[in-house]
């Protein structure tokens, strides 16, 4: 049974199948026979992932909870998968006029890789500013890559124009039926390993992975006379498709911010929002201190290095996001979607995922400046058995009198309760801690 808890609190817009809805299966523009085919064309080509029990999340949630490592796929992502089934589906003459793709990560990276054991030329548009492991990893699969404009959405555009251009055929990252069976692969493969499964969830950016997963998924338990759960997770500020699944049709999203880069798509593909709104459960949403904690857990607890945007499963299930949504998990898999985060990101989430879960504490402390006064500070904070990390000295600005200083301490603690005693100790030493969050 599920122990998160009982009022688990909304980080945003979410959107949950009604309990009598039937799914209506004629018309879906993706059959389970062309996820069955894509597997098929992807023989010796992608990885099948591993799929791995976690014990410390199923002691966490309360039923067992098994991680499909996607972080782990060739490219480091789920991408090369439908971008493989697409290319390989185009005629000699498309081949010979090569692909262009736009993206800021994996697509990009699925589609260079694609390319290169296809031997067709790639062209692949990124924003300026793109993260450079990203950029380099691209570069070495082989393709020619062109920095433009400073958002994905206008490396879009010139990918765009340049395939209108030069007859290049663009490759979309999630809107094409080829790329939706492809990324549907994921789902015959947890069957394979798990197939009585109750509960897969994952995240959604366009939504091309969880509509060819639900696919899979659904099609498979309804030939077995059973019920296979579908959950999907976006970062609660880049979340188009609870909005979406509630009206009907696309709606996009003014602006999306958030560290999982991943997803942060403002607007649903149009073919994956009708296999959703037919297949799958519920969409719910996690913020970004959650999917840093989350980002910690895996590392700690797996020994993965997972990008946020393939963490999002995890953190909606740490932050008990799936605790009212109507029905019991079960017997749950997370599809950790892809591994290739910047170095740097990671550095700043494990330090944000640590924060929030109340390991990593930072407090700025007025005081005299006088001799003595940070040793004493650093003492009360050893004998409280915290680890002082970083130490910075502030004698100047504008709340500082003469005479005063202001030391800003970064330390380690185990949790939010020994954070409470170590600022109850500076307090009742005479010291007043302020924690900057």
């Amino acid at each position: 049974m599920q122990t998160a808890a009982d009022a688990a609190p909304v980080a945003g817009p979410r959107w949950v199948r009604p309990a009598d809805a039937e799914p209506a299966w004629e018309g879906l523009p993706v059959s389970y026979e062309d996820v069955e085919a894509a597997r098929e064309t992807l023989r010796g080509v992608s990885e099948v992932s591993p799929l791995q029990l976690s014990r410390s999340l199923s002691r966490a949630v309360g039923t067992d909870v098994h991680l499909k490592c996607e972080n782990l796929q060739r490219a480091g992502s789920f991408k090369i998968r439908g971008a493989y089934v697409r290319m390989a589906g185009l005629s000699e003459a498309e081949r010979v006029r090569g692909v262009v793709a736009a993206s800021a990560g994996n697509h990009a990276q699925g589609v260079a890789l694609a390319a290169a054991k296809l031997g067709i030329s790639a062209r692949i548009y990124m924003p300026r500013g793109v993260a450079l492991p990203k950029l380099q990893a691209t570069k070495d699969h082989g393709a020619e890559v062109v920095l433009h404009g400073s958002t994905v959405d206008e490396s879009l555009a010139e990918a765009q124009r340049w395939a209108a251009e030069t007859g290049a055929v663009f490759i979309p990252p999630f809107d094409d039926p080829a790329i939706i069976a492809g990324q549907g692969t994921v789902g015959l493969e947890i069957l394979d390993t798990l197939p009585d499964v109750d509960t897969v969830i994952m995240g959604i950016g366009g939504g091309g992975l969880i509509a060819g997963t639900a696919v899979a998924l659904k099609e498979a338990a309804r030939r077995r006379g059973r019920t296979v759960r579908v959950i999907g997770v976006q970062a609660a500020t880049a979340a188009a498709f609870p909005g979406s699944l509630e009206e009907g049709r696309v709606q996009v999203l003014e602006s999306v911010s958030t560290i999982a880069d991943g997803i942060a798509v403002g607007k649903p593909g149009n073919l994956p929002l009708r296999i959703t709104a037919e297949l799958v459960d519920a969409v719910v949403t996690v913020t970004d201190d959650e999917i840093a904690a989350a980002l910690v857990h895996l590392l700690e607890r797996a020994k993965l290095v997972v990008e946020p945007a393939g963490a999002v499963g995890v953190a909606a299930l740490l932050a008990g996001r799936t605790a009212d949504l109507g029905f019991e998990l079960g017997s749950t898999v997370a599809v950790l979607s892809g591994g290739n985060i910047d170095p740097m990101l990671l550095l700043k989430s494990v330090q944000s995922g640590l924060s929030a879960a109340g390991r990593y504490m930072t407090v700025r402390i007025p005081l005299r400046d006088r001799p003595g006064e940070l040793a004493t500070i650093s003492r009360i904070i050893a004998d409280s058995d915290a680890n002082v990390v970083r130490v910075d000295h502030t004698r100047v600005g504008p709340e500082l009198s003469m005479g005063g200083v202001h030391i800003t301490i970064d330390m380690e603690t185990r949790g939010p309760e020994h954070s409470a005693a170590v600022l109850e100790a500076l307090r009742e030493a005479g010291y007043s801690p302020v924690p900057i969050h």
